[in-house]
C-alpha cells in the first residue's frame, strides 16, 4: 500500500488507557482521555470519531463508526519511562536504554535553586 499523505495527530496529555508499565510509575490507571470524558459527561469530537478514535478505546460521547475515514492506533514506547518525553524522544529516533528522572513530589531544591539562578524567575509551584 502506498500513501501520498500522513497526518500523525499526538495529543499531547490526552493518554486513552495505560501502557504495561504504567504501574512503575504509579499510573497503572492512566486513561486521561476516558477520566475527562466520564467528569464532562461525554464528549463531542466528531472529526476524531469519524477518523476511528472509538475504536481505540470506550470514550463517554464518541462512538465506534462502521468505517473509519483514518487508520487508528495505540502507541507504545520501546523506551522505559513515562510516556510523553520518551515519546517525543522515539519519534524523533531516539530509544532510550533508561529512563528520564520523574519527581512525584515536586523538583529538588537543587534544581530549583539552578532555575532561579538561570533565568531569575521564580516558579509559581512546584507541588507534585
Amino acid at each position: 500500500m502506498t500513501f501520498k499523505r500522513i497526518i500523525l495527530i499526538i495529543l499531547d496529555g490526552v493518554g486513552i488507557g495505560a501502557l504495561p508499565d504504567a504501574a512503575q510509575y504509579g499510573d497503572q490507571d492512566a486513561a486521561t482521555l476516558q477520566h475527562v470524558a466520564e467528569n464532562a459527561g461525554g464528549l463531542s469530537l466528531p472529526q476524531l470519531e469519524q477518523l476511528g478514535l472509538g475504536h481505540i478505546a470506550a470514550v463517554k460521547g464518541v462512538e465506534k463508526v462502521a468505517a473509519p475515514l483514518g487508520c487508528w492506533g495505540k502507541m507504545a514506547e520501546k523506551s522505559p519511562g513515562k510516556d510523553s518525553i520518551t515519546g517525543h524522544w522515539e519519534l524523533a529516533g531516539v530509544v532510550l536504554d533508561r529512563p528520564f528522572a520523574v519527581f512525584p513530589q515536586g523538583f529538588p531544591e537543587a534544581i530549583i535553586s539552578a532555575f532561579i539562578a538561570a533565568t531569575g524567575l521564580h516558579p509559581l509551584g512546584n507541588i507534585g
